[in-house]
């Protein structure tokens, strides 16, 4: 029979006769010890920790002895929270709903001695549920007050609250200009107007030395006295407050404050950004850019495009190409769908190492260099590699301008006006407007996804190990470990797992697979032959030998 651990609650609101032999704290544990006990026969048993709130009110959960309660139950220590009456546990009905939400994260119960109330039946999950539903209408009603209460508010050009953007200040129920400030957000607008490129403004704001002023926030937060950000500056582009609007939802009012920017300048920002966003999603404000979206194709010159999935809260970003993406009907293998970070590496490895040597690059392009100018290429050529090496966006972007994935190599080509811009030098006249490099790695079809792999047969980016093939090691050896001291079996494992016996079985198998197999995968250079399906579908061969070189190491 599974033993079920009841932690034993009580609480008193005052001190008084707390200092008595026998007082209601002990009288409430009695109750409480005798109702376990009646429920012996299902496995019931008290924990010796006791929980006692002496002279504490019940309108807060801030007590020591609950506070030692919640986090034994978070911790798996406790299976039933058993308490004199509800008031012990709590007088507010919030914190109530908080307290069971805590109960039911941890699987915990709870029971109430003199008040028919017991969770670990169906009746008392019912009353529960009324109680929550109660409690629940109460929050949603309040929500409501408030946002009907703002929305009127705002509807009259009052300011609600929160910070004030740059250049405000609040003013009772509206904002005043701070005029050193509102200097600055003019400043910004002007050079937009003039420099069309977030980016542009940014790195012209910091060589003049203009810095986001220190202000506090509401919450005491002290923010600014460092340089702008290309998303303070968007967003202060954008923000409707400068020209006197108070924007709620879908709605337009009328703002009881006054105006930094006039209508004309502000409608011709708005245009700019919306041509300057058109086509891609500003990579500044992507949680994971793609370093070569736009810039991708396949061998039959058709574009490929950035995409992602999500499994168990990993985003996994891909190329794929645009029949995969917009007809339903096209098989995987008609396409490519390649795992972005593989092929970004392999083109960062090939353009930083032709850096390597940039009067190669130089000289295929056909451009004569004067040997006083040596020593600054190379330099600058190594800062660029660099650059390059730590994924600045930017300079990729800038200097890579197409990139084609061929199955036998990936085909890269590096833009002549942005090697000459770098290196401070003038193009031939005859020059191509751009210089083609080879990263020598191949395509391979896993499934529906395509790996890219060396010529040595390991995959393109090594050394960082793959969480999913060790965490299927440390299943199989760890469900060895307890099939060989008798703890379970493999048809229990699969129930509780709620797979079939063969899946658990394949996994079993991984704890004899070859060390040197067990190694590479640690490490994180194991070959593009061993990914999770491989091992969980292969006929693992008992021979080390032959595994290794049926995995081809």
């Amino acid at each position: 029979m599974k033993k079920i651990r009841c932690a034993i609650y009580t609480r008193k609101s005052s001190e008084e006769g707390l200092e008595q032999d026998f007082n209601s704290l002990h009288a409430q544990r009695e109750a409480c010890a005798a109702y376990i006990l009646s429920q012996a026969s299902e496995g019931w048993s008290a924990v010796p920790t006791p929980y006692d709130d002496g002279g504490l009110s019940g309108g807060t959960l801030e007590r020591p002895a609950l506070q030692r309660l919640l986090a034994d139950i978070e911790a798996g220590r406790v299976d039933i929270v058993v308490v004199y009456k509800v008031d012990r546990l709590s007088r507010s009905l919030l914190d109530f709903a908080r307290l069971v939400e805590a109960f039911d994260k941890a699987g915990t119960s709870f029971v109430s001695v003199t008040q028919s109330f017991n969770t670990t039946n169906s009746m008392g999950r019912l009353t529960l549920n009324m109680l929550l539903s109660f409690a629940q209408f109460e929050r949603e009603v309040t929500a409501e007050r408030i946002r009907d209460k703002i929305a009127a508010s705002k509807a009259r050009g009052m300011w609600m609250g929160g910070n004030p953007p740059l250049g405000y200040q609040p003013d009772g129920r509206t904002l005043a200009i701070v005029d050193e400030h509102a200097e600055i957000v003019r400043h910004i607008f002007a050079r937009y107007l003039v420099l069309s490129n977030v980016r542009l403004v940014a790195g012209e704001l910091t060589e003049q030395g203009i810095i986001a002023p220190q202000r506090t926030a509401t919450t005491g937060r002290t923010t600014g006295g460092i340089p702008f950000s290309r998303g303070q500056i968007y967003k202060l582009l954008t923000n409707p407050i400068y020209i006197g609007e108070i924007h709620h939802k879908d709605q337009i009012y009328a703002g009881k404050h006054q105006a930094i920017i006039d209508r004309a300048t502000w409608d011709d920002v708005q245009r700019k950004l919306a041509d300057n966003l058109q086509g891609e999603r500003a990579a500044s404000r992507a949680k994971s850019p793609s370093l070569l979206a736009g810039r991708i194709v396949d061998q039959e010159g058709e574009p490929l495009v950035a995409a992602h999935a999500c499994k168990n809260k990993v985003r996994y970003r891909y190329y794929v190409s645009r029949s995969l993406q917009h007809e339903p009907d096209a098989k995987p293998t008609e396409g490519l769908r390649i795992p972005a970070l593989e092929i970004e590496a392999a083109v960062i490895q090939a353009v930083a190492d032709a850096l390597d040597d940039p009067l190669d690059l130089l000289t295929r392009a056909g451009i004569p260099l004067a040997s006083d100018r040596l020593r600054t290429i190379f330099r600058q050529a190594e800062q660029l590699a660099s650059a390059i090496r730590r994924k600045q966006r930017d300079t990729i972007r800038d200097l890579v301008s197409k990139v084609t994935a061929d199955r036998g190599a990936i085909s890269i080509e590096l833009s002549l006006e942005a090697l000459c811009r770098t290196f401070a030098i003038e193009p031939a006249p005859s020059t191509t407007p751009t210089i083609s490099i080879i990263s020598p790695v191949r395509l391979t079809r896993t499934g529906r996804a395509v790996r890219l792999i060396q010529r040595d047969g390991r995959p393109v980016t090594q050394g960082k190990p793959d969480p999913g093939l060790i965490e299927l090691l440390r299943k199989g050896q760890g469900w060895w470990r307890q099939i060989q001291t008798g703890e379970i079996d493999i048809a229990t494992i699969a129930r509780d797992e709620k797979v079939n016996d063969s899946w658990v079985s394949r996994l079993v198998r991984l704890n004899f697979l070859a060390p040197a197999l067990v190694e590479a995968i640690l490490a994180g250079t194991q070959p593009a032959s061993i990914s999770a399906a491989s091992l969980r579908t292969a006929d693992l061969p008992i021979d080390w030998n032959d595994q290794i070189a049926l995995f081809r190491i």
